[in-house]
């Protein structure tokens, strides 16, 4: 996402990963890896969710009324955060899987993230950290990992899904953001894995976004059952960047005959 105001203010370094000050926004703290933005967070307002595909995953926690939440990535923490500030009564448990030691100490060092009631942070590989979780034991998996541009492949795969089935509870959800581009061709991979693994998949993301027709986050939402999509689509049409919703229907054709994933 573009950056806004003027020239951040660089204020560490660690290979490949960089942390900024926003320039409109002085307590705005960006984390880079390369040419990718990979977590924002506002060390004054933790409440405060920059990307607009952490509050899509924003709303599903909400809409599901999820209390047992497992990030898979976890850069900066963000929406980990963000959730926990505003959990008033403290019945979230939230676990935060980060394969990244570096990410983890600029994150404790630059960008505000500290020990907090109902949050356990771990250095791990997620797709090891989901096989060691009794079944049905997380109402929320969200996958926010990358290797540069794209999905770890590993989390991805008909298999990798069907352990995160296992794990997510009836009643719950995965939610997995991709990076993808025309002709969206990880989009449609790792939904049509979904659909081997879950009896409901969806997608939210920009309207041109979910046509094809431009790069961006598409945020694929999977469940046991049925998933509070009207909600989900009411708030993604009401946020400051408005994004769409589609169907299963729509989400089935969408990935047509295209193969999943496999080990």
């Amino acid at each position: 996402m573009a950056r806004r105001g003027s020239g951040p203010e660089i204020l560490a370094t660690a290979g490949e990963l960089v942390v900024q000050r926003d320039g409109a926004r002085p307590t705005g703290r960006l984390l880079r890896q390369g040419d990718m933005d990979a977590s924002y967070v506002d060390l004054a307002d933790p409440r405060h969710v920059e990307f607009d595909y952490l509050r899509r995953m924003r709303d599903l926690v909400e809409a599901l009324r999820a209390r047992r939440i497992v990030h898979v990535g976890g850069a900066g923490c963000a929406l980990a955060r963000a959730l926990a500030a505003g959990d008033r009564d403290r019945m979230r448990r939230q676990e935060i899987v980060e394969v990244d030691a570096a990410v983890l100490e600029l994150a404790r060092e630059h960008l505000g993230l500290r020990k907090e009631p109902g949050v356990k942070v771990r250095c791990a590989d997620g797709r090891a950290h989901i096989a060691s979780r009794a079944d049905a034991s997380a109402d929320v998996v969200l996958v926010d990992a990358f290797v540069g541009a794209r999905v770890p492949r590993h989390l991805a795969t008909v298999e990798a899904l069907a352990d995160a089935a296992r794990v997510v509870a009836p009643g719950g959800a995965l939610a997995i953001n991709v990076v993808d581009a025309p002709p969206m061709a990880d989009v449609r991979a790792i939904g049509a894995g979904l659909r081997e693994c879950f009896a409901t998949v969806a997608a939210v993301g920009g309207g041109p976004v979910l046509r094809g027709r431009r790069a961006g986050n598409v945020v694929l939402i999977a469940g046991h059952g049925p998933l509070p999509l009207e909600r989900l689509r009411v708030r993604a049409t009401a946020d400051p960047s408005p994004a769409g919703l589609l169907s299963p229907a729509e989400a089935a054709a969408f990935c047509g005959g295209t193969p999943p994933w496999r080990d």
